[in-house]
């Protein structure tokens, strides 16, 4: 399947303009029902929305405990991922609370647990109060992340950069800004960049779906880094979330799911920076050119 001509086009027409504020692009279907991508507002089009975000969700695998008994109540984290996660618990509403931190964060391993602390009440005859606020974030701030030059992760091509990093479409927030675009077939055999563990896996999405990243796999590298591999074909990944991969294993295929632009391979590399999940700069072992500007005529 190729890509959308009409919009790779525009995409590589509005690359040649001057960085600035983000190019607004309209999408709409004449009258022949072809979808066309235009970069002039135009009766009965709507604002085209480039959104690579990676809304994983992993409520049912990070779980707070609480446990009470005599007048206290601990609070424990479990992770049942494959990947340590950082987590931060704080509380709103405190009453009858004996010595409540403002907040407390704890690095949680991989299938692990970790008490957080314990409250308990200055009147031991009346009850506790608090609401507690919980957030978790993939990873360990405190890895010592390296340079590491990856493999290309799929097979065949050559194939070309679509979007490079820090794009002005959809590489601009912390998680994405260092993704790469590959341009490819849907159905392109994808592979692994670098060893490490399979942490998560979707495999269900057709079309847009329901999650921007579409169909993915993450993989934790050995240095707390984690490779992922983004928009692939629904049904398509092959290895499963605690599986050791190796440079080389078969992953999936690629395709054209979630928030994509058409078909292509949305690769990046990220880390727990503190608190927070980011893209970080990398590079391939070999050199990937860019798609040639075919507004300006170049080849």
């Amino acid at each position: 399947m190729p890509i959308r001509p009409t919009l790779l086009l525009l995409l590589l027409a509005l690359a040649a303009q001057p960085a600035g504020a983000r190019p607004t692009v309209y999408k709409f279907v004449d009258a022949n029902g072809v979808t066309n991508y235009t970069d002039k507002p135009t009766k009965g089009a709507q604002v085209f929305v480039f959104n690579d975000r990676m809304d994983e969700h992993l409520e049912r695998q990070v779980h707070l405990e609480q446990t009470k008994a005599r007048g206290k109540v601990t609070f424990t984290a479990r992770n049942d991922l494959f990947a340590p996660v950082q987590v931060r618990l704080s509380f709103k509403g405190l009453g009858n609370v004996a010595g409540a931190p403002a907040s407390i964060s704890r690095v949680i391993p991989a299938r692990g647990q970790v008490t957080l602390l314990t409250l308990a009440a200055q009147d031991a005859g009346r009850p506790l109060r608090y609401t507690p606020v919980f957030n978790y974030f993939l990873g360990d701030p405190g890895s010592a992340v390296g340079g590491y030059r990856y493999a290309l992760p799929w097979v065949g091509g050559p194939f070309y950069i679509s979007q490079g990093a820090n794009g002005q479409y959809s590489h601009t927030g912390p998680k994405s800004r260092y993704a790469l675009d590959i341009a490819m077939p849907v159905g392109t055999p994808i592979i692994a960049a670098r060893a490490g563990t399979v942490v998560k896996v979707e495999n269900s999405q057709s079309g847009r779906g329901q999650n921007p990243a579409g169909n993915f796999v993450r993989i934790l590298h050995d240095d707390g880094s984690m490779g992922v591999y983004l928009h692939l074909m629904q049904g398509s990944v092959v290895v499963r979330e605690g599986q050791r991969v190796s440079v080389g294993t078969a992953l999936a295929q690629s395709g054209n799911t979630g928030n994509s632009t058409g078909p292509h391979l949305h690769f990046v590399v990220q880390r727990n920076t503190g608190l927070a999940l980011e893209s970080i700069p990398y590079q391939f072992d070999r050199p990937v050119a860019p798609l040639p500007n075919f507004a300006l005529g170049k080849r």
